[in-house]
């Protein structure tokens, strides 16, 4: 399928860089961000006469994408076109910033990251932390836009509190908050929110190449465009499309699916029995639709319950336009609770760098769902609040919207 859409860093090449012609670059990307022939990003502006690409800056998984989630970036010097890279994802919370002496050189920051339309993945975050630095430094930013991959219409969430603000969501939006990237640039610049939970605005030189092309209903797969995994365990696009729900079970100890051929799809621990999981589902008041929770059996090769026998479901999405992944996970963790009061645990660890709040907190984005559950209420007895939420955020995101 020929490509219908040309995304920002296409626009921003067939330009002859013309935005950003004689600047000192940095870049802020990683393994996917190519263009529709797969050719680099790095490379392609490495070999721009326009520009000089000095630095590259690393995200979570790294700039070639090699790391699982969580695990440390550290800085290193880019195999291919041998400039440092610039670790956002080190040791500490302090690293997820780029350093001031990091981007004052630097006249842009281009940032090209593809991300998938959810709130907890942290590429957003680190566009956010960026344009701190920036604004700081007076690094103009640039912002090479791409499509959504879960469209830009339907969106479906919980409201974020300051209180649980993190790396895993920084701009009170949805979990699956239907916004490209440069979209969510615009809104951390501009300030977003209202009362405490707002986030200020960000007075940072900020200029977004748009994609050519998209309409807001499409999902990645009607674009053209090709698919290159984002992040380790986003091997395809369906994957995408259950993770704005999946990634709620990070903040338990039921496994992920991390470890088997279908990470963020299929959820289990060695205690549960997947048929009466499946069943115990269809109880929680929530009106689900779309998918098929099927009962399996796995057995993780790393991270949770590594070479152990669990129990569990995989979500088969049969109708995107009726599936709902948040409220699809929201049931399956409750309904988990219910059928195992004693051997369900929430992750104590600490998560994206804080010790002090649940993990399930910081991707729910309050306590609500946690202490909901632990109270043994059914998942319904949320969708009073989310749809509230969900009605707020339908007008307020609509200033940002570019397409």
């Amino acid at each position: 399928m020929a490509s219908s859409v040309v995304t920002g860093l296409e626009r921003l090449l067939a330009e002859h860089c013309a935005p950003i012609k004689g600047a000192r670059v940095g870049l802020l990307g990683n393994q996917a961000t190519v263009d529709s022939r797969f050719r680099h990003a790095a490379d392609l502006l490495h070999a721009a006469p326009e520009i000089t690409l000095t630095m590259l800056f690393a995200p979570e998984h790294g700039f070639r994408g090699v790391l699982q989630d969580m695990e440390t970036v550290s800085d290193e010097i880019d195999p291919y076109i041998k400039l440092p890279v610039r670790s956002l994802y080190g040791l500490t919370e302090a690293t997820l910033r780029p350093a001031a002496e990091d981007l004052e050189p630097l006249d842009v920051l281009v940032v090209d990251l593809p991300d998938i339309g959810s709130r907890y993945y942290t590429f957003a975050q680190s566009l956010g932390y960026a344009m701190l630095t920036a604004a700081a430094v007076g690094t103009k930013v640039v912002v090479l836009d791409r499509p959504n991959p879960l469209g830009g219409v339907v969106f479906e969430g919980a409201a974020l509190t300051k209180q649980c603000r993190s790396f895993c969501g920084y701009a009170p939006v949805a979990n699956r908050h239907g916004l490209t990237l440069g979209e969510l640039a615009l809104m951390m610049q501009r300030g977003f929110g209202t009362g405490a939970d707002a986030i200020p605005p960000i007075d940072c030189d900020l200029e977004v190449i748009r994609v050519q092309g998209w309409k807001r209903e499409d999902y990645f797969d009607r674009t053209g465009l090709p698919w290159v995994l984002p992040s380790p365990n986003m091997p395809t696009l369906d994957t995408a499309i259950v993770y704005p729900g999946s990634c709620l079970f990070e903040g338990t100890e039921l496994s992920e699916g991390r470890g088997t051929t279908k990470p963020l799809e299929m959820f289990g621990a060695p205690y549960i029995d997947g048929k009466a999981w499946a069943e115990r589902v269809a109880e929680q008041g929530m009106a689900l639709a779309g998918a098929i929770c099927r009962p399996v059996v796995f057995s993780p090769k790393f991270q949770k319950y590594t070479d152990t026998l669990c129990g569990g479901v995989q979500l088969h999405i049969t109708d995107r336009a009726t599936f709902q992944p948040f409220r699809w996970s929201l049931a399956l963790i409750a309904a988990a609770k219910q059928l195992y009061p004693d051997k369900f645990s929430w992750r104590k660890q600490p998560y994206e760098f804080l010790e002090h709040v649940p993990a399930i907190d910081l991707l729910y984005g309050s306590a609500q769902f946690r202490e909901s559950v632990d109270s043994g209420k059914p998942a319904g007895e949320l969708l009073g609040s989310l749809e509230t939420f969900e009605s707020w955020f339908a007008e307020a995101r609509q200033p940002f919207l570019l397409y």
